[in-house]
C-alpha cells in the first residue's frame, strides 16, 4: 500500500513538473550543462602547471637564441589588483615586487606577484637582505600549498613619469636575465592609471649586452617629464617591450563582478580631479619648462635634433613634443571634469515629479 502510494506520488509530482515547465528537455539542459562546465575549463586551462613542459623549457633556452623570444605577456586579475593596489599605496614613493607564474611558448603567463619589504625613494628602490630572504620564505611557501609557479619576473612603479627603464632598471633586469631566466621586469605608473582612467602599465626585457637592435617603429608616445628625458633616452634601446593582456578565472569573474555591486559608489564619489590635484600640477610646471626650452631654441634659429628619445622623428622636433604633452594633459583635464558635471547633473538637478507634490 505505501508503495503504491509513493509511486503514485511520485507521477503526479512528474506531471505536475510537466505541466509547469512544458517545453524543459533534460536532454538538452544536460548538453548545456556539459558545454558551460568544458567552456570553464577552457578559461581555466591556464591555471594548470605542467611540470614537465616548464622543465623542457627552461632545458631548451630558446630565449638565448633570439633576444626577441618573448613578444606577450599575459597577467592575470589577481596579480594585476595585487600589483596596482601595492603601487597605489606607495603614494609618490616606488614599490617593488616579485612575479610568479610560467611560461607558453613565446608567452609569458604572470599567475600571482607578492610585495618585497624594500627601501623607496621617489626615484628608485632598493632590495636589501631582507627583501631577499621573504622572497625565498614566500615561493617556498607558495610551493608547499600547492603554488608550482617559479619567479619570472620583478615589478616596480614609476610615480607620475611613465611606464619605461631607467638606468638602475636596466642593470637589475639584465643581471637578472643572465642568472635566471625567464625573467621580465613590469612598471607601473599608479598616479597616470588614476589621471586616465585606465592602467598604466608596461612589460620589458633587456637585450644581451653588446647587441645592436634593429630599428623599430616607435611604440605608443607617452609623456616624460624633462629631469627624467636624459635618462629615459640614454638607455632606450637596451630594451624592448612586450604586448600586454590580461585574463581572468571564471572564479575571478564572479569575484570582480561582486566587488563591482558593493564599491560601484566609490567610483561615483571619487574625483580624479581632485586626487590628482599634485600630478596636474606637476605635469603643467614640467609642460611650462618644455615650452621655455622650445622658445630658446627657436630664438636661436632652429635647433638640431639629437637622439636622446626615441620616440622623437626627424620631422619632430621639441615644440611639437611640448604640444602633445599639453594635448594629453587637456583631455585628461577635461574628463575629469565632463565626468564630474554629469554627476551633477544626475545626482544634484533631478527635478521631482508633479505627482510627487
Amino acid at each position: 500500500m505505501a508503495s503504491g502510494s509513493s509511486e503514485t506520488q511520485a507521477s503526479t509530482a512528474k506531471k505536475s513538473w510537466d505541466m509547469t515547465y512544458p517545453q524543459y528537455d533534460h536532454e538538452r539542459a544536460q548538453y548545456e550543462a556539459e558545454v558551460l562546465f568544458e567552456n570553464i575549463g577552457t578559461v581555466d586551462e591556464i591555471y594548470r602547471y605542467d611540470r614537465k613542459q616548464q622543465q623542457d623549457i627552461l632545458n631548451a633556452k630558446p630565449w638565448e637564441k633570439d633576444p626577441h623570444f618573448f613578444t606577450d605577456i599575459k597577467i592575470s586579475a589577481l596579480a594585476l589588483l595585487k600589483m596596482v593596489m601595492h603601487a597605489r599605496s606607495g603614494g609618490t614613493l616606488e614599490v617593488m615586487g616579485l612575479l610568479l607564474g610560467k611560461v607558453d611558448a613565446n608567452t609569458m603567463l604572470v599567475m600571482d606577484s607578492f610585495a618585497l619589504p624594500v627601501e623607496g625613494t621617489e626615484t628608485r628602490v632598493n632590495a636589501q637582505a631582507q627583501a631577499y630572504e621573504y622572497m625565498t620564505a614566500y615561493i617556498e611557501s607558495a610551493k608547499q600549498v600547492g603554488r608550482l609557479e617559479n619567479a619570472i619576473g620583478w615589478y616596480h612603479s614609476h610615480p607620475g613619469y611613465g611606464c619605461w627603464l631607467s638606468g638602475i632598471d636596466v642593470s637589475t633586469q639584465m643581471l637578472n636575465q643572465n642568472f635566471q631566466e625567464p625573467f621580465v621586469a613590469i612598471v607601473i605608473d599608479p598616479v597616470r592609471t588614476i589621471s586616465a582612467g585606465k592602467v598604466c602599465l608596461g612589460a620589458f626585457r633587456t637585450y644581451p649586452k653588446g647587441y645592436k637592435p634593429p630599428n623599430e617603429e616607435p611604440s605608443e608616445y607617452q609623456t616624460i617629464p624633462l629631469n627624467k628625458i636624459e635618462d629615459f633616452g640614454v638607455h632606450c634601446k637596451q630594451y624592448y617591450s612586450l604586448e600586454v593582456s590580461y585574463f581572468k578565472s571564471s572564479l575571478d569573474r564572479r569575484l570582480l563582478d561582486s566587488l563591482w555591486n558593493k564599491y560601484w559608489v566609490n567610483t561615483l564619489s571619487s574625483a580624479s580631479l581632485l586626487t590628482n590635484a599634485d600630478y596636474t600640477t606637476g605635469q603643467i610646471l614640467d609642460l611650462s619648462e618644455k615650452l621655455e626650452q622650445s622658445e630658446a631654441a627657436l630664438g636661436r634659429g632652429g635647433f638640431v635634433l639629437g637622439c636622446s628619445d626615441p620616440h622623437e622623428k626627424r620631422t619632430e622636433d621639441k615644440l611639437l613634443k611640448a604640444t602633445k604633452d599639453s594635448c594629453k594633459t587637456t583631455i585628461e583635464i577635461i574628463h575629469g571634469l565632463m565626468a564630474q558635471m554629469i554627476k551633477d547633473r544626475l545626482f544634484n538637478q533631478i527635478k521631482p515629479n508633479k505627482s510627487d507634490k
